[in-house]
């Protein structure tokens, strides 16, 4: 029997519906424990409180990337739970921002990690509105499909036959060995994601001869940055919309990302608001204990415009 403890990485560029899948594995009846990792990419952790209320402990990783600058806090919490015995599993939900290959490269350059861990998977979640955008904006959209076990081609419902076929082309010319699952807001078989042992260290050193080595780094684009806004009081819901509705009609298309947890005047539970690009929704969130005047609404955005640019629009957030 394999000591090792399977690990499952969950990828996908912002916006594809990484959170909602990893929502689904852990609202399924599988009986399996596991410990989760977030990584969120701005200084103002989101994802982890999109996470359902589930059994297993989320462990945060806020204002960095998991492949590069946050890399060590990765081993740090691996080293920790490698001294649990009750764990299944683990699962690994990157930020959107994420070159895959440094994170699996954890599982096989530090000897600790490798001794006691296995990655099992990379499953990417890929975006069938949005990835001809996503791979022209950033190269890491590119390289979470190349290294790809399973793709999980999300938001199948909102495109036509035709784009669905070139979409599936696209992804097939960067990684023709991943399987492909069509979904609609990540509604997959957990047998399709997890217990795969589908990932193999040749394949990827195929794609990327020097994968093993520890010198290797992995840059972002300077113009991406992300802009994190917390409040300590209830938000005017239509003000926060005219301001909101006037941000994405200006700046939509430079923002790659916006998601946020928002307190409204009156309102005794919480919003989420998603969004990509100049697309948003709402989503009624959970019930705010207690006082609910303290409560803090968060707006995190990827942005992708100018440096000249980006001073003038954070004053613009902040006039709110």
């Amino acid at each position: 029997m394999n000591s090792q403890v399977p690990v499952t990485v969950l990828t996908g560029f912002l916006g594809a519906g990484k959170t909602t899948l990893l929502n689904r594995i852990l609202t399924e009846q599988h009986g399996q424990k596991y410990a989760v990792i977030v990584n969120e990419f701005g200084e103002t952790g989101i994802d982890n409180e999109l996470v359902v209320d589930a059994d297993e402990e989320i462990f945060e990783m806020n204002n960095g990337c998991i492949c590069c600058t946050v890399r060590g806090d990765l081993i740090r919490i691996l080293a920790g739970l490698m001294k649990r015995r009750d764990l299944d599993g683990i699962l690994i939900e990157t930020t959107g921002m994420a070159d895959p290959a440094p994170v699996a490269q954890t599982f096989y350059v530090d000897q600790d990690v490798a001794a006691k861990t296995r990655l099992d998977a990379i499953v990417t979640v890929v975006d069938a509105v949005n990835l001809a955008t996503h791979l022209n904006e950033a190269h890491e959209a590119a390289e979470q499909i190349a290294f790809a076990d399973v793709i999980l081609l999300n938001k199948v419902d909102l495109v036509d036959a035709a784009a669905l076929a070139a979409v599936e082309a696209r992804i097939k010319s960067i990684n023709p060995y991943a399987r492909i699952v069509r979904t609609e807001r990540c509604g997959v078989a957990l047998d399709q994601v997890l217990g795969l042992d589908a990932f193999k260290l040749d394949r990827v050193l195929e794609i990327e001869p020097d994968f093993l080595d520890e010198d290797h780094t992995h840059e972002h684009e300077e113009d991406i940055t992300s802009i994190s806004l917390r409040l300590d009081q209830p938000l005017e819901p239509v003000l926060f919309n005219a301001w909101f509705s006037r941000l994405l009609q200006q700046k939509g298309q430079d923002i790659l990302r916006s998601k946020g947890i928002l307190h409204f005047a009156g309102e005794d539970q919480r919003f989420v608001i998603q969004g990509v690009h100049i697309g948003r929704a709402y989503a009624d969130g959970q019930q705010s204990p207690g006082a609910v005047a303290g409560r803090a609404a968060s707006i995190q955005a990827g942005l992708h415009w100018p440096q000249s640019g980006q001073h003038g629009s954070a004053r613009g957030v902040r006039g709110v």
